[in-house]
């Protein structure tokens, strides 16, 4: 639970002016304004920011330009915030731990809280219903209904002892809540029109492989639409601007398709292309209906499906010429807009475009102590891979140093289907501070680049996959923008794994590896993930199988693409870093890497972050892993 501070001062975030020249832990703190959400009337603000070491959850009068209250949530993990209405803040925290019954022992679970600004109450979102337990399996929705606003979140019922997904909603002005969709063991999710009602539901057999979309029809529930998915699942994009439809994206014949499904049983038009980078949908504040869709490529492209829209959202873009501008969050008439600005002219910075008024104004720098020359310059490149492959990547490039035979740091995205964003990296933008050119490569296999390039990565974990990475080495070093005899490689989950496999698979191009909460051994991580899911034939193992190029857990081929088995060839020194409450990854992972490395008489270092997760979640060892991180890199590749 959150406690609201007495007297807290926070207001000086908004207004927040980063000093000059920034100390590395600048980079490692933790944002001081990220989460930002408006109210539906657009006269207040809720973000999240840090006092005094603590998470915060401000509260703040854009009118009347002033602080209202703040929330202490300490060391807990806030993931999201969004108004239910003008007055009902939803707050949604997670924490590691076990719960009997529900899945595998020790996870991630997320919990959603109500705070009312108005009289201070602050209660769990689901309370006092039986056999349910407070945890959100996704973020909540809200609508109004009857006059009244109603949150609907997806939560766990227990049903013969066993957890199962459930939809509930909960009246805000009565805190009640009931059951709205039991579910069952196949229940994926639900989707809610504008006027609260439940019209569609997901479904996924792991016996039969069928992901199926359900649409209400009175009492009944009716298969509509049913796809063959033994991993790649279709996704749910929401109800079509018009609200006769529903669209579906899914993989179809070898790329991304949109398939629109009459809500009034008439046959679904065929399926349309949606363009090959596409990401995430735009919903309408206030209808919640799809308007257009959101991507990543060099910057963040945002396409409406009505043109006054589009071109609402080009004025928009032209308050921040060059920048890369990301919509946040905005009102329901869609006038005041939160947009976070990241670019050699803002750094990273939050601020309020009133629309009506055509005036931008400042909400405060996403980093406090990065001032503008702190942030170092992003180009968006591509090169050939050995075998003709096109690669997308970001290139960070250290201020103050002309571009010409720098050290280089290849840093390699999680995943692997994955990708990096446009805008502030603090982990990049922390190594180019150091004086190092930054490569982060959007290797075969990683999403947001077409699902020709996601496909070309199956089979290829720590084979192409990873030369894909020497390859932009190799790349940059033709440009004479990097010298080749000074690289080292960092990553994370699998980049963790493409660190380790650098010096033991990829040899003769690194001086040096980190890995945090790298994969060492995929022989052990796929069993592990068998037992968290439960089974072998399960999806979340065909998607590593598939990936890996292995049959199973007992395939040979998988001690040819391990760090661990070649631990004794590494060529280069290596430090793992690895959090202790990592759900994702365990950290038996980097312990047997060490144990490997050790015995084969190879230089190891390795740092354990304590209670942190697989997501690098708290300041103290956020902070430290990049301290390690940068003293390592300068020991072994000095930026000098």
């Amino acid at each position: 639970m959150l406690h609201r501070f007495a007297g807290m001062v926070f207001a000086a975030a908004i207004v927040a002016v980063p000093a000059a020249g920034a100390p590395l832990e600048a980079y490692g703190h933790l944002p001081a304004i990220e989460n930002v959400a408006i109210t539906p009337d657009g006269k207040v603000l809720a973000f999240t920011t840090i006092v005094k070491g603590m998470r915060v959850v401000a509260i703040y009068s854009l009118d009347e330009s002033k602080a209202i209250t703040a929330l202490n949530a300490g060391e807990q993990k806030l993931r999201d915030l969004r108004w239910a209405d003008n007055d009902h803040l939803l707050i949604t925290i997670s924490s590691t731990t076990t719960i009997t019954g529900v899945i595998a022992p020790r996870s991630e679970y997320f919990v959603t809280e109500v705070f009312d600004r108005t009289t201070g109450d602050q209660r769990p979102l689901i309370r006092d219903l039986p056999d349910t337990l407070n945890i959100s399996g996704r973020l909540p929705t809200s609508r109004t209904i009857a006059g009244h606003t109603t949150v609907f979140v997806q939560g766990v019922h227990f049903q013969d002892e066993r957890g199962v997904d459930a939809l509930f909603s909960i009246d805000l002005e009565s805190g009640r809540g009931k059951i709205v969709e039991p579910g069952s063991r196949n229940s994926m999710g639900w989707l809610v029109d504008e006027a609260g009602n439940v019209t569609c539901a997901e479904e996924y057999n792991n016996d039969t492989k069928v992901w199926n979309l359900k649409l209400r029809r009175g009492d009944d529930w009716t298969t509509v639409y049913s796809v063959p998915a033994a991993i790649d699942l279709p996704t749910v994009l929401g109800i079509t601007g018009d609200g006769k439809s529903v669209a579906v994206k899914a993989i179809a014949d070898g790329r991304i398709s949109t398939k629109l499904i009459s809500l009034s049983g008439d046959p679904g038009a065929a399926p349309q292309d949606l363009d090959a980078m596409a990401g995430e949908p735009i919903d309408d504040p206030s209808t919640h209906r799809l308007i257009g869709t959101m991507f990543y490529a060099g910057n963040t492209v945002y396409r409406f499906e009505d043109r006054e829209d589009q071109l609402v959202w080009n004025s928009v873009l032209q308050a921040f010429p060059g920048e890369n501008v990301t919509l946040m969050s905005w009102d329901a008439d869609r006038k005041r807009v939160v947009v976070l600005v990241d670019g050699l002219r803002y750094g990273s910075q939050f601020q309020l475009v009133d629309l009506d008024t055509h005036q931008a104004r400042v909400l405060g720098s996403a980093y406090e102590g990065i001032g503008i020359d702190d942030v170092a310059e992003v180009k968006f490149i591509h090169y050939k891979a050995a075998d003709e492959t096109v690669i997308p990547a970001f290139l960070t490039l250290p201020s103050g140093r002309p571009p010409k035979n720098l050290p280089l740091v290849v840093f390699p995205h999680g995943g692997p289907l994955a990708q990096d964003y446009p805008g502030f990296d603090w982990w990049a933008q922390a190594m180019a501070s150091r004086g190092y050119a930054v490569l982060q490569s959007e290797y075969r296999g990683s999403d947001g680049f077409g699902w020709a390039h996601a496909a070309a990565g199956f089979g290829q974990w720590g084979l192409k996959m990873q030369t894909d990475l020497s390859d932009g080495v190799r790349y940059l070093a033709g440009q004479g923008i990097i010298d080749p005899k000074w690289v080292c490689i960092v990553g994370a989950s699998y980049g963790g794994y493409a660190a380790l496999a650098g010096p033991t698979l990829d040899r003769g191009v690194y001086r040096c590896a980190v890995s945090v909460a790298g994969v060492s051994d995929p022989q052990r991580m796929l069993r592990w993930v068998a037992g968290r899911a439960r089974g072998s034939d399960t999806l979340p193992v065909r998607f590593w199988t598939r990936f890996m190029g292995v049959t199973d857990d007992d395939d040979p081929k998988l001690a040819t693409i391990s760090p661990l088995v070649h631990a004794g060839d590494a060529d280069a020194p290596i430090l793992l870093i690895h959090g202790t409450d990592d759900t994702v990854v365990p950290i038996s992972q980097s312990e047997d890497m060490e144990d490997a490395l050790k015995s084969a008489g190879k230089p190891v270092t390795f740092v354990k972050l304590h209670s942190e997760d697989h997501w690098l979640s708290r300041a103290e060892t956020r902070e430290q892993m990049l301290a390690a991180t940068v003293q390592f890199l300068e020991q072994y590749n000095p930026p000098n």
